[in-house]
């Protein structure tokens, strides 16, 4: 899916695109992974900087708002996902934390802060923590409400 969108930014018409947010993604890692190994390569840097730059670069561009768009992936993309986790692994030589284990973590972060604050939007779903939510579709029950309250239940 890939539409093309004028638009006009401080008078100059930009030509902006609109993608699927994996197509996306694949392309900014790309990106990424090239400059790595040149990195690697080229300028002769440490395993700890070029880990420092995957934590402060991939990794918040993968897990960005990633308790919302996560639960709904297809297995397609979280294996594609995955692939680029992999692939960072093999460029830094570490272990490094698999999509799941960063969603499971950014999940219960963000259930908990809603649990603690009373101000929260989302509060009042939380208070009870109803041990199974009743979805009538896959859409309702990937989503993030049911998802952390199957977590925090377990």
């Amino acid at each position: 899916m890939d539409s093309r969108v004028l638009c006009n930014f401080y008078r100059c018409t930009i030509e902006r695109i609109l993608t699927f947010y994996r197509c996306t993604i694949e392309s900014i890692l790309t990106f990424y992974r090239c400059t790595i190994e040149r990195i690697l390569t080229f300028y002769r840097c440490t395993i700890e900087s070029i880990l420092t730059f995957y934590r402060c670069t991939i990794e918040s561009i993968l897990t960005g708002c990633i308790t919302a768009w996560y639960g709904s992936c297809t297995a397609l993309n979280r294996k594609a996902l995955q692939r680029e986790v992999k692939t960072a692994e093999n460029i830094t030589r570490t272990e490094l934390p698999s999509m799941e284990d960063l969603y499971s973590q950014r999940l219960r972060k963000k259930s908990l802060r809603i649990i603690k604050d009373p101000h929260h939007p989302s509060h009042k779903l939380f208070c009870l923590l109803p041990s199974g939510i009743q979805t009538k579709t896959t859409r309702l029950r990937d989503s993030f409400i049911p998802q952390a309250i199957r977590m925090l239940n377990t």
